[in-house]
């Protein structure tokens, strides 16, 4: 599961300096700010991607309560970063 989570991790920064090199080739605010947005969408899905993946690894081994923690203090940290 440490391998399916790092591997979310790798694809997500290629595709954040592959967005850099775009940014930097096309050399437009305009285009910059565009690639800059959908990157922006990105990033909550790949901690939610990994987040979820770490929660379903961990939820096999623990008791009921400490997987509810777990879920609340996700759910704290996006309410947070709103």
């Amino acid at each position: 599961m440490v391998v399916n989570m790092a591997l979310v991790r790798v694809i997500s920064g290629l595709l954040e300096i592959g967005a850099a090199m775009a940014i930097i080739r096309l050399g437009r605010i305009e285009t910059a700010l565009r690639i800059n947005a959908f990157l922006g969408l990105i990033g909550p899905l790949v901690f939610l991607a990994v987040s979820a993946l770490g929660l379903v690894a961990v939820a096999v081994r623990l008791i009921p309560w400490k997987v509810a923690l777990l879920i609340l203090g996700l759910i704290l940290v996006l309410i947070g970063t709103k």
